[in-house]
């Protein structure tokens, strides 16, 4: 289970190294198994380790007493504590085969199936980000001229003939306004001689 959880720590490391935008935070591992987060100065749990490292920050945890790196036990057990009730994550089938592959080619063979994967999961997402944003500008884009055509404002610059189009608009529609104000005189009827 050690390789399949490298696997994942090292899926996890590249991703998150690609997207670190803040500066390391030091969490301390005691003895008791509690976690010290040492630029906040308080204790923290592995939800708030997961929550750190969601929100793209640089976590990295060492043993109180000794210094050793245990971040990636850390990492892989936050991830196996957050797939434990969920049927999702690696397939059976491959948990078994990382667990089988005991020689160096396997593990490289592995190692790099993972990494392809999961970079082709990360472009995929940003190609999905990319085409709703598109969606979601050419959704709102009719709405927000409409409304601005409405209000009489507009907050891009228009050239003299669309302007002069829409001020013959309004001076028509003032004048139809106009003639339904004004009573129309009525015709007066006489009565029908028999």
């Amino acid at each position: 289970m050690s390789l399949c959880q490298d696997i994942l720590v090292y899926c996890a490391e590249q991703h998150t190294a690609k997207t670190m935008k803040t500066p390391g935070i030091v969490i301390k591992k005691y003895g008791n198994r509690r976690l010290y987060d040492t630029g906040e100065s308080r204790y923290v749990n592995l939800d708030d380790l997961a929550a750190m490292i969601r929100a793209g920050k640089d976590v990295r945890v060492v043993d109180a007493k000794t210094g050793r790196d245990w971040t990636r036990v850390t990492l892989t057990q936050i991830i196996t504590e957050d797939a434990k009730g969920k049927p999702t994550g690696l397939p059976l089938e491959l948990l078994r085969q990382l667990i089988v592959a005991s020689d160096e080619v396997r593990q490289e063979f592995l190692m790099w199936y993972l990494k392809s994967a999961f970079e082709t999961y990360e472009k995929l997402q940003d190609a999905v980000q990319n085409r709703l944003s598109e969606v979601q500008s050419a959704i709102l884009s009719p709405v927000d001229m409409m409304k601005r055509f409405l209000s009489g404002t507009s907050s891009a610059p228009k050239s003299a003939e669309p302007e002069s189009e829409v001020q013959a608009l309004r001076r028509r529609v003032a004048e139809l306004e106009a003639r339904l104000a004004t009573p129309v005189p009525r015709k007066r009827r006489f009565p029908k001689k028999h």
